[in-house]
């Protein structure tokens, strides 16, 4: 009997706490159902507090916040050698959407790539390359540290960690996108009629020199000493070689014969190419440039061409792939925040207007 009686009290216990749980949560908004609501991210409570923490969007519930958007803009006009104050505000407000939309993506890729974490190992020689290559952009350590102070990049190990996390993401990019994109026949053709102007090879010459530079020495002197030099190799008395390396001031040629290699007239100094373009084969000649003077001789020429479609072909498949590849990326992109809309809020009125 009295096992029955503390059976039926605990039993009339459950009854009222489910009743006041019930009454709270579905009937009369009680404390309990008003913590639930203000603990949601989507409540009204919990957006003004996002917001008031300087948070200015969210993907799958993380954060993203004003500091990091300031981040990515002064990045973004960085690279492209612009600075805010230069800017109107409109352009101001489109480059802050367009920051905005990298970093959600970012967001998106790193949920997709942890996902798919076994699938895209990243060694430490990949994160060793891409570490050297980005350390070498950088002219001093003292700047390379005071760019990764900027981007919140507190050690070497979070700098390792952040390239790991992106060639990750550029993983996971290729293999859902690399197998979309194909090169056709046609389109390699289609390429090589219409880009005929820009594929052709112009006139180039192979020359070697003899230089007298006159920024430190008085010009009329340089130039003598140049003419004495060409009369002895004239009269054979010295070859190019052995005249370069006594006379030339050229580091870069003056120990290898004055050679400077093949040359194209759009890749040389226009005083340099007009004097230069116009001399005969295997004729050594005395010219003058801003630079000081020169003894030039062109060892061999070539006219200008149009390489054949066959010696062009993987060139050109490999352009048009690159091209499709960026596009398809950027569809890929946008695809994802159009399929994951419902986990991405963006707050408008944290933004530029």
């Amino acid at each position: 009997m009295r096992t029955f009686t503390k059976f039926s009290l605990r039993f009339a216990i459950y009854l009222v706490v489910l009743g006041y749980l019930a009454c709270d949560l579905f009937f009369f908004n009680g404390p309990l159902n008003r913590r639930i609501q203000t603990s949601h991210p989507n409540s009204p409570e919990a957006i003004a507090q996002a917001k008031a923490n300087g948070v200015v969007a969210r993907v799958f519930g993380h954060q993203i916040t004003r500091t990091q958007l300031d981040r990515a803009i002064h990045e973004r006009l960085w690279l492209q050698g612009k600075s805010d104050s230069e800017l109107p505000p409109r352009q101001k407000k489109l480059i802050e959407y367009a920051a905005l939309g990298d970093l959600i993506d970012h967001e998106i890729l790193r949920v997709k790539t942890k996902v798919n974490t076994h699938d895209l190992l990243v060694s430490d020689e990949e994160i060793n390359e891409r570490l050297k290559r980005f350390v070498q952009t950088f002219p001093s350590a003292p700047e390379l540290k005071a760019a990764m102070k900027s981007q919140g990049i507190p050690d070497e190990t979070a700098l390792r960690n952040r390239i790991a996390a992106r060639i990750q993401q550029e993983k996971y990019l290729a293999m859902r996108v690399d197998p979309l994109v194909e090169v056709s026949e046609e389109e390699i053709g289609a390429f090589y009629d219409e880009n005929q102007d820009a594929l052709r090879v112009p006139e180039r010459i192979r020359a070697r020199h003899v230089f007298a530079e006159t920024l430190n020495t008085p010009s009329e002197k340089a130039k003598q000493s140049m003419q004495a030099a060409l009369a002895e190799l004239v009269a054979g008395q010295k070859d190019f070689a052995a005249l370069a390396k006594q006379f030339s001031t050229d580091p870069a040629t003056n120990h290898k014969g004055g050679d400077l290699g093949w040359m194209s007239r759009n890749r040389l100094p226009a005083d340099f190419a007009e004097s230069v373009f116009i001399l005969a084969t295997n004729k050594p000649s005395l010219i003058r440039t801003t630079l000081g003077w020169h003894i030039v001789e062109i060892t061999d020429r070539k006219p200008a061409e149009l390489p054949s479609l066959e010696s062009l072909r993987e060139e050109i498949s490999a352009a048009i792939a690159t091209t499709k590849r960026h596009q398809a990326v950027s569809d890929f992109r946008s695809a994802l925040r159009r399929f994951e809309a419902e986990k991405i809020d963006i707050f408008d009125d944290q933004l530029a207007h």
